[in-house]
């Protein structure tokens, strides 16, 4: 009903950036919160940024002053501009959407993006 499509990953030398794209399409309603995870290589996977219900942000402390969430309302749409990346921001990101209002079925629910690879080495 809700797919949710990334893109933007790939290899990036220690002090580049990258920008991150999670479009989500489908029986749409409304969607409350929409953000950013990553997981390392054998670690959960962890909050880096992300949008809240009323409009406010969260940042994981190893990541503020670097990344920059950002997005698109009308269109779903929201983006993760990653500047100075570090090697050990190397992981799978992924999108995620938070309590989505469909237009097919009453409740709320969240969805996954598929995930993308951020590799930061020199």
């Amino acid at each position: 009903q809700v797919q949710l499509v990334e893109s933007g990953g790939g290899l990036v030398q220690p002090g580049g950036s990258l920008r991150l794209s999670c479009a989500a399409s489908g029986s749409i309603f409304r969607i409350n919160a929409m953000g950013w995870y990553r997981q390392a290589a054998g670690k959960q996977r962890e909050l880096v940024a992300t949008f809240v219900s009323g409009g406010s942000i969260n940042y994981a402390d190893s990541v503020k002053g670097r990344f920059t969430i950002s997005r698109d309302s009308a269109k779903n749409t929201v983006f993760l501009l990653m500047n100075n990346l570090k090697p050990e921001d190397t992981a799978v990101y992924y999108c995620k959407a938070d309590k989505v209002v469909l237009t097919t079925q009453l409740g709320e629910y969240d969805y996954w993006g598929q995930g993308t690879q951020v590799t930061v080495s020199s």
